[in-house]
């Protein structure tokens, strides 16, 4: 792509045809596009195998569905992404039980007092997403404050991602802690597998939690509710304020329906997971734990 952007064209073909050669040497005979976009599509016909299995329309987006020689019709034109998923793993008629997809991992050792993981990240592209940091701090600090569980904040590979969770770190006050680099998939599933509930926006980090059995609060704005919902096996609460404009692919600077979604809409979500039943204090009250 770099050498596109910079005209190379002659250096780009030579690549493009050196990746098809090597993807052609595989030898693969089956490919299954669980992403079915134009991209995917052109990469399964790509590899050479005679069977190429993807999404019919309207899940096959962008005429995918054109490269595959086998295209799964799914019962609902709305579903989430871990049913579409599912379905189309049905459709190959493989089985496969709930416990066979969450992640096998061994929790990090956390002692008794296990935290609750916070995550502003979301991926480069998608800042939209992101819940503000001030009102991460506040929910830290309220945690706390109705809990006395402290939080980490968890931060991936993305450009913004340590910056903001340093962020967060000092919006709340000594309530939270920056959590330690995940250099890998399997450690971050198993650092979020040591914690009581998993906080953030639609993000990989959160679906790795709800797959790793670890509950989860979802924050909502632009994010289509029903597509990105947790897996299902997991226990989830899902929080947004639903403004005309939202749910939306595009998303905008403003994100304002982000920004409207008060952090005690989301620390009574934690405290429901967490199974607490006392009075959820005013998250300004939470200034007692600085």
């Amino acid at each position: 792509m770099r050498d596109l952007r910079s005209l190379h064209w002659v250096r780009a073909a030579r690549e493009a045809t050196r990746f098809v050669r090597d993807l052609r040497g595989q030898r693969f005979d089956l490919v299954i596009d669980f992403h079915s976009i134009a991209r995917s599509g052109v990469l399964s016909r790509a590899t050479g195998a005679r069977t190429r299995v993807g999404y019919g329309p309207p899940f096959g987006r962008e005429f995918s569905y054109a490269f595959a020689t086998a295209r799964a019709s799914l019962p609902r034109i709305k579903m989430s992404r871990y049913d579409r998923n599912a379905a189309l793993v049905g459709f190959l008629s493989i089985g496969a039980t709930d416990d066979e997809l969450q992640f096998g991992v061994q929790a990090s050792q956390q002692g008794g007092n296990r935290p609750v993981a916070l995550h502003p990240g979301s991926s480069d592209g998608a800042p939209h997403k992101r819940y503000p940091v001030a009102s991460f701090g506040e929910l830290a600090r309220g945690i706390f404050t109705a809990t006395g569980v402290r939080s980490i904040v968890t931060w991936g590979p993305g450009r913004d991602d340590r910056r903001l969770a340093s962020e967060v770190v000092a919006a709340a006050s000594g309530t939270a802690e920056l959590a330690p680099q995940t250099p890998g998939l399997q450690d971050l599933a198993e650092l979020l597998a040591g914690c009581r509930v998993f906080v953030g926006g639609d993000s990989g980090p959160l679906h790795v939690a709800s797959l790793v059995g670890t509950p989860v609060v979802q924050i909502l704005g632009p994010t289509d509710p029903v597509e990105n919902a947790p897996f299902a096996g997991t226990p989830s609460r899902v929080v947004r304020r639903p403004l005309g404009c939202s749910p939306c692919r595009r998303g905008c600077s403003a994100a304002t329906c982000m920004r409207v979604i008060p952090p005690r809409d989301v620390l009574a979500a934690i405290i429901e997971l967490l199974g607490e039943t006392r009075m959820i204090p005013p998250v300004d009250a939470a200034e007692s734990a600085r």
